[in-house]
């Protein structure tokens, strides 16, 4: 399949599409067009079998995003402002958290407001030596609508997050390790190397294993969590994948998961 957006470079290699959010020149700032160019980007890769992980990064050194497009909501209403939080948030914020396959941040500078936001999004994160992660909103008298109040405070707690939002302090990329907010640190030279690498290995798993554990992890934010883990247990009874995998176990060699 051929990935051509205005805003975004696709690049598949290995069942790993590793996207770059392309608007170096607004460091990668997320306006109206690259946030439907990510929209349909999962909704094309959601039935491309070439891609098992993604991996999402920004163009250049500098910034993964710094944040939002504010010259597109400057002057908007409080109904105008209630729609672009709700409609970012199912089309793009939303839909990384849900995606079936794996999502990888790798933060390779400023992730700041919506940027932060997008990577929380994500199943997890790494980050350059030189990241700085924040949520500046209330500067702008806003808080994070793309639901950073939501996903900080259950990476890294209830207390830091209030903390962080109130004083919309950035957080180095070392202090982002310490309280949980990425799961690695390395040198920028590495940072996709090393996404590429964490990719590889997750691509050789089973993905429709995969796919249900995203879907009860998620859960477990949610009052159905232990539902969804009985469900989807039972339900990788049936698959494929669990025959292969336990054959393998069972002849002592690896699994080759279709």
């Amino acid at each position: 399949m051929e990935y051509n957006y205005n805003n975004l470079i696709v690049e598949v290699e290995n069942k790993i599409a590793l996207v770059t959010l392309n608007r170096p020149q607004a460091l990668n700032a997320l306006n109206k067009d690259l946030l439907d160019d990510i929209s349909n980007f999962l909704t094309d890769a959601d039935f491309d079998s070439n891609i098992r992980v993604v991996i999402l990064t920004g163009a250049g050194e500098k910034s993964f995003v710094a944040g939002a497009d504010i010259k597109e909501f400057a002057d908007f209403d409080g109904r105008q402002g209630e729609q672009l939080a709700a409609k970012g948030q199912e089309n793009v914020f939303d839909k990384i958290e849900d995606f079936k396959k794996p999502v990888i941040a790798a933060i390779n500078g400023f992730a700041l407001g919506g940027g932060l936001e997008l990577a929380m999004a994500s199943h997890f994160r790494i980050a350059s030596t030189n990241a700085k992660l924040g949520l500046p909103e209330v500067t702008l008298g806003l808080i994070p609508g793309y639901g950073g109040t939501q996903r900080l405070p259950k990476l890294i707690g209830k207390g830091r997050a209030m903390q962080a939002i109130m004083t919309a302090d950035m957080f180095t990329a070392e202090r982002a390790y310490e309280i949980g907010l990425v799961n690695e640190v390395v040198e920028q030279s590495e940072l996709i190397n090393r996404a590429k690498e964490i990719a590889s290995k997750i691509s050789k798993n089973s993905s429709v294993a995969i796919r249900h554990a995203i879907k009860a992890i998620n859960a477990s934010d949610r009052d159905n969590g232990f539902e969804i883990e009985i469900e989807s247990f039972g339900n990788l009874f049936d698959e494929e994948d669990f025959r292969e995998g336990t054959t393998a176990f069972v002849e002592k060699r690896k699994p080759n998961f279709k």
